[in-house]
């Protein structure tokens, strides 16, 4: 006698739904909305200095305010970029002073991790996530930039210590050419949405959703009419997402334009900016006012450094502040963040010799065209 007759269909049905709730698509997702618009109460102020230059050449800077209220950057520098001896350096500013800067991961070290042939590192981003740092950066193994992966590691004490990095999986094709520049937005279920480009045959701009424990979800694309790379984004609301690339095409470029209405599953292509863009990264960053600042490179070549303020969302932009200017130099690849006691930072590559940081306020931004 069978006690249990139709088990078995049981149990193909149990695994048949299974199956199928595996191959759902994740939940929609939402940007964490941002707060209600506060008002900024600090007096106009600006400094600005250079952080230790361990290494001839220093690029892409990247800032995030840890868990004590102290501000980290990262960057990658060596004798120049691409070099062998290229590093990821960390740095952290307290009471007006960085700390001396200090390898946090080298070529070395991220070959015996990921056990593949690392010929360069490039760009790192940092996020944090309460008392979980993230840390991604870009590598090659073989050819340039357009054959990058993507590397990610995780701190939970301030970046003191950090996980042994491990290559995402983003491509199905090598798993090459997925390269970031930008920080993530924070989402609802504990996840980021991460600004990505990829470079190999097409120069385009990506977003990549990762769940709470980094790993990859769905992966989009921005589209636009030709060669666009290095998205910038902010959360408008829950659901609305504003994100301004880079133009790699023919100059004279302008900053290209992307929005999200649905937490970015679609993403629809705007008007570009009037704002002249001469293939160089951007930063965009929304305050606790509710207003958009955009530090870009205005006109022909990175010999200026500029910043600009909207309050419709990104619709209209007006000149706000020039930071740097000379007849031959660069100040290039700026980073921004609003730290909790309302204070703006802004870090960005210096004559490729060092990382230059300014801090400010709001204040200081509204006081005027200079």
């Amino acid at each position: 006698m069978k006690l249990f007759p139709r088990l078995p269909l049981y149990l193909f049905v149990a695994a048949l739904a299974a199956a199928f709730w595996r191959a759902l698509p994740p939940a929609p997702p939402q940007f964490v909305p941002p707060p209600a618009p506060r008002a900024d109460t600090h007096p106009a102020h600006f400094a600005s200095g250079n952080l230790p230059a361990p290494t001839a050449s220093a690029h892409a800077a990247s800032l995030v305010e840890l868990a004590d209220g102290r501000i980290a950057c990262a960057w990658f520098g060596g004798s120049r970029e691409g070099a062998a001896d290229v590093a990821i350096w960390l740095s952290t500013w307290e009471g007006g002073q960085w700390s001396a800067p200090r390898v946090i991961l080298d070529r070395a070290r991220l070959s015996g991790a990921t056990r593949q042939h690392v010929r360069r590192l490039g760009n790192p981003v940092l996020a944090r996530q309460n008392d979980r740092l993230h840390l991604w950066v870009v590598s090659t193994g073989i050819g340039g930039w357009a054959t990058s992966s993507l590397n990610h590691l995780e701190s939970t004490d301030g970046g003191q210590h950090w996980s042994s990095p491990e290559r995402l999986t983003t491509s199905p094709f090598l798993n090459i050419s997925t390269l970031v520049r930008t920080p993530p937005l924070a989402l609802a279920d504990g996840g980021l949405a991460l600004p990505a480009y990829h470079e190999l045959l097409a120069k385009q701009g990506e977003w990549l959703r990762l769940d709470a424990d980094g790993r990859l979800l769905d992966k989009v694309r921005l589209p636009q009419e030709g060669a666009a790379i290095q998205p910038t984004a902010v959360a408008l609301s829950a659901t609305e997402a504003l994100a301004l690339l880079r133009d790699a095409g023919p100059a004279p470029g302008h900053i290209r334009v992307a929005r999200t209405a649905d937490g970015g599953q679609r993403w629809q292509t705007d008007e570009a900016l009037e704002l002249t863009n001469p293939d160089a990264s951007l930063a965009l960053l929304r305050l606790a006012s509710g207003r958009l600042v955009l530090a870009a490179n205005p006109g022909a070549g990175r010999r200026i450094l500029d910043l600009w303020l909207s309050d419709d969302q990104g619709r209209h932009w007006r000149h706000a502040r020039r930071v740097e200017q000379a007849a031959d130099g660069e100040f290039s690849y700026p980073a921004l963040i609003q730290a909790t006691d309302g204070s703006i930072h802004l870090a960005y590559t210096w004559q490729r010799q060092a990382i230059r940081h300014a801090v400010f306020s709001e204040a200081w931004l509204l006081g005027g065209d200079a």
